[in-house]
This record gives structure tokens, C-alpha cells and sequence, in this order.
């Protein structure tokens, strides 16, 4: 399968890396110090599931790839707009975005036409440990992809087993619509009271003030999830509870993270967004705005 990713940063490079060591055709858009490396020494994986170094096709454009059967959006969220219009550019391709957040497909579609999109979302840890280096932490790495109106096509089945080729746990989803707004509901809250109280998941979830609020921004996320029309139940806010106690006690969110470094945020379309749709649907969400109202003079 020739494949193009959008995106070369953790979770591009990552699988991108594990779709060509399996064979497959790969072609990286990247670009600063991060592209350079990858065309100088080519681009280095460092995971508990084995480490990797492969030869990378390093592009500027997407376009530069002439065709392609499948082009993976994993950009930051600010950049999704760019990203859509560059990768309707790539003639045939089916497009899918491994990023955060609710507003992506729509985003993606609007610019490639709905036709051309596979929804999807993934569950890994990897970043840019330096220019040329994906780091994985832990093992999971995970990608659930489906076609947005819930059938079973012949390009899902390619897409999923072009990464369970690559080693990668795949699921084909009858209702990625779901699975998308599950993610989205879990990472908004953990994003959201990580950042905003700039401590890890162990100290917010352990004082009975700052978990009340983590509880409150679940279920105000599913609560707006549901009048989105995605089929999620009553329980779900108290399952991602129990789920957020397994997570390692040191755990900072990417956008905790970003905020300490002073780097840009993806509030807008995490927090921001909750606030947003519940403003179309009249529901209150309180927790959700005052996240963003905390954070958004530091958004950047």
C-alpha cells in the first residue's frame, strides 16, 4: 500500500516507521530540524516494542507523492484546516486523521469531499524525544478506524490490515462516530484538570475537590456527546473515572505539558469545543468553562 503521512511527529512517525519496516510504501510530510534529521540519518524509533531505524522519504507537500491509497492526518489540531487542503491534493487517496477532537472529520471532509474519509483515532504515547527520534512510551499502540457511516468497505479492511501488518493493533469500528466521542470525552477531561491545575493525573484524581471536577467535565463531555447524537450511555463518566485511577500517578497531558513549556495549546478544540457544542444544545457545562477560561489567555 502506498501510503503518505501527514504529519511526522509522534504518532506519524511512529507508525509511519512500522508501516514501512512491513513493507509498505511510506512518504513523510515533515519539516524544520525534525525533517532535516530524518533526511540526513533517516528516522529512529526507540520503543519497548523494538527499536527502529528506517530510511525516510522525507516531503515537504503531500502533493509531491503524485498518488496514493492512503494519507494519515497526524498533525497538531490548529493545523488541520492546511493539512485537509494540502491533502486534497494527493489524487485517489482515501484520507483518515489520527488526531484529537470531534471537529476533524467534518474539517477533512469539507475539504477532500466525505466520500474520500475513513473516521479513526488512536491510543499511543510518542513524541519527538529529539530531531529524528520517536520515543514510544509503554506498549500500547492501538488504531480504531471505521467508515463514517458505519459499513464495512474494502478500503477499511486494507487500512486495518495494512497496521496489523505493521505489528500495530487495528480494529475496524461499525460506529467510529462512538469511539471517536469516547476518546474525545476521556482526553477533554484529563486535558483540561491536568492543565489546568499543572499536576499530574495521580494529584488530581486523588483530592476529593479536583476529582469532583474531573467527574463533572466527563459527564458534562458525554452529556454533550449525547445531543451530538453519539451513542453513549449514562455510565461511561464513571467508567473513564475508574479508568483516568489506572493511569500512571506522574501522567501530564500533551497539553499540560505544552502549558508548561509555553508552548501553543489545543484548547480550542478540546475544552473549547465541549463549551461550543453545549452552547448550540443549551447545556450547561461549567467545569468545561471554566477550563477554557482558565487557560485560553495561554493558548497561544
Amino acid at each position: 500500500m502506498k501510503i503518505v503521512m501527514m504529519g511526522s511527529g509522534g504518532v506519524g512517525g511512529y507508525y509511519g516507521a512500522r508501516l514501512l519496516q512491513a513493507g509498505h510504501d511510506v512518504a513523510f510530510v515533515a519539516r524544520g530540524a525534525h525533517a532535516e534529521a530524518m533526511r540526513e540519518k533517516g528516522l529512529r524509533i526507540r520503543s519497548e516494542l523494538g527499536d527502529a531505524q528506517v530510511r525516510a522519504k522525507v516531503l515537504d507537500d503531500p502533493a509531491q507523492a503524485g498518488g496514493a491509497d492512503l494519507v494519515v492526518i497526524a498533525v497538531k489540531l490548529w493545523d488541520t484546516e492546511e493539512a485537509a487542503r494540502a491533502v486534497a491534493r494527493v489524487p485517489g487517496a482515501t484520507a483518515v486523521s489520527l488526531q484529537n477532537g470531534v471537529d476533524k472529520d467534518d474539517v477533512l471532509a469539507a475539504a477532500v469531499g466525505r466520500d474520500r474519509v475513513l473516521g479513526g483515532i488512536t491510543h499511543i504515547a510518542a513524541v519527538i524525544a529529539e530531531p529524528g527520534v520517536i520515543a514510544h512510551t509503554g506498549k500500547l499502540q492501538r488504531v480504531t478506524l471505521g467508515e463514517l457511516d458505519g459499513s464495512r468497505t474494502t478500503r477499511l479492511q486494507a487500512a486495518v490490515e495494512a497496521f496489523r501488518a505493521a505489528g500495530v493493533e487495528a480494529i475496524a469500528s461499525d460506529d467510529i462516530r462512538r469511539a471517536t466521542w469516547e476518546k474525545f470525552t476521556f482526553l477533554t477531561a484529563l486535558s483540561g484538570m491536568t492543565a489546568l491545575t499543572r499536576k499530574p493525573v495521580g494529584d488530581v484524581r486523588a483530592h476529593p475537590a479536583t476529582r469532583a471536577m474531573l467527574l463533572d467535565a466527563l459527564r458534562e463531555a458525554v452529556a454533550v456527546a449525547q445531543a451530538e447524537g453519539a451513542r453513549l450511555d449514562a455510565a461511561f463518566a464513571q467508567k473513564q473515572l475508574e479508568m483516568m485511577d489506572t493511569l500512571p500517578a506522574p501522567m501530564l497531558s500533551s497539553m499540560a505539558q505544552d502549558l508548561l513549556r509555553g508552548r501553543r495549546l489545543e484548547l480550542p478544540w478540546l475544552s473549547g469545543a465541549v463549551v461550543r457544542r453545549a452552547e448550540k444544545h443549551g447545556i450547561a457545562v461549567p467545569a468545561h468553562r471554566a477550563i477554557y477560561a482558565a487557560l485560553v489567555l495561554h493558548a497561544g
